[in-house]
């Protein structure tokens, strides 16, 4: 068997993942005691995973700084040790024009300025906080319908989940029967346990979908983000395929783990709760805070050196491996004093939840009024929210790319 066809070399290729002991979060809160080492050590630190370099960017500054350079690449097809890990098959499958059409995150200018350029338009703050009214709609009828059932409830399921998914399917024209596939598509995908194989099977799975619905579009104008891009750019559609599809995954999925970890901050801190129950002026740094303390992506975001790179007294080699820590960034005492603590009158600081650079999260004013309507609408309706379960018992992903807690029972007085 050749190195390419190797199951474990081919994933790694596909998502580069950290050392377990970089990962494992000594609390749900608290990021590995190994990555707290090493943070407060310095800022950059290189570290041998898999045989390969790689580079561990814990400063903000650095991170920032490395995140805007371009040098450093987001497309890992460009380094030729990590196209050469994948069998003839399965460059077909993952690294070819036509499987990666769309992707916009995994590109650089300026095929990425062009897909920036034509979503710029439909993610502008207006158009975000017109979406509002239609946001607190959804939001208050998951409550309602919490309500009705009574206590106690599963946040996730009846609330967390189904508000980001329905908003998400609003804003790109997907029917709302259908948001339970991609739900399950999306969890399968983003699971560090799910095999290569697995991987070509749910990927396959959410390109027919995806294209059915661009057909769809193209035939019928409707008010909607994919009938607007249908209609008025030149996008192919496999490029319609491959960016609904990455829109779906990216506006849903992180929302949903912010709206229960941020419940769960809250109820961790209940003095920080009563705060922002008493003054919903809060709501705002309340949500940036949490932003910045809960930090779900957690593996990082990723880049490669197209060329050698110097920062600070390190020299980042051609063709090398970066991993930005956002949780470690994000708690940079040199950005953020005391960065332990949940406040959520914290003043706003720099964070790099939604990323930083050309890439920079198009839709985190999306997120930010999904997470401020959510907030201010449980806490102002759900009088006495509590876990219906000891804390203890309220289990986390330990296996996704994005962190979060897979049940969160909670309870309310009646």
């Amino acid at each position: 068997m050749t190195t390419a066809s190797k199951p474990d070399a081919a994933l790694d290729a596909m998502r580069p993942v950290l050392p377990a002991d970089l990962m494992d979060r000594a609390g749900t809160f608290q990021p590995a005691p190994r990555l707290a080492r090493l943070s407060s050590a310095g800022p950059i630190h290189q570290i041998e995973h898999n045989d390969e370099p790689l580079w561990l960017v814990t400063g903000q500054d650095a991170a920032r700084t490395l995140l805007s350079d371009p040098r450093m690449s987001a497309d890992r097809f460009k380094v030729k040790r990590l196209r050469d890990k994948l069998s003839p098959e399965m460059r077909d499958k993952f690294a070819d024009a036509e499987s990666r059409a769309g992707s916009f995150i995994t590109t650089d200018p300026p095929e990425h300025t062009r897909y920036r350029r034509l979503l710029a338009r439909q993610f502008t703050m207006r158009r975000m906080r017109a979406l509002t009214a239609q946001i607190e709609e959804i939001v208050k009828g998951r409550v309602d319908a919490m309500i009705a059932a009574g206590p106690p409830s599963d946040l996730i399921r009846d609330f967390a989940l189904p508000v980001p998914s329905l908003v998400i399917c609003e804003l790109l024209g997907v029917p709302a029967a259908d948001r339970g596939h991609f739900q399950d598509d999306t969890v399968e995908l983003l699971d560090l346990a799910t095999d290569l194989e697995g991987l070509i099977e749910v990927g396959t799975r959410m390109h027919r979908y995806m294209w059915g619905l661009v057909q769809r579009k193209r035939a019928r104008r409707e008010d909607d983000l994919l009938s607007e891009l249908a209609h008025t750019s030149d996008m192919s559609d496999d490029e319609m395929v491959g960016l609904a599809n990455l829109l779906l995954i990216a506006g849903h999925e992180t929302t949903t783990n912010m709206l229960g970890l941020g419940v769960l901050a809250l109820l961790d801190h209940p003095a920080q709760l009563a705060a922002l129950r008493d003054d919903p002026g809060l709501m705002d740094t309340a949500v940036e805070e949490m932003l910045r303390y809960l930090s779900i992506v957690d593996t990082g975001i990723v880049r490669y050196a197209l060329e050698d790179v110097r920062i600070g007294d390190v020299t980042i080699n051609e063709g090398d491996t970066v991993m930005c820590s956002v949780i470690a960034a994000n708690r940079d005492p040199a950005e953020c004093p005391r960065p332990e603590e949940f406040r959520i009158d914290r003043p706003r600081s720099r964070h790099l939840s939604f990323g930083h650079g050309v890439h920079q999260c198009l839709g985190n004013e999306l997120a930010r009024i999904e997470m401020s309507v959510s907030f201010r609408e449980l806490l102002r309706r759900l009088p006495g929210l509590r876990l219906a379960v000891p804390a203890e018992e309220v289990h986390v992903r330990t296996t996704s790319t994005i962190f979060g807690v897979k049940h969160l029972p909670v309870t309310w007085d009646l």
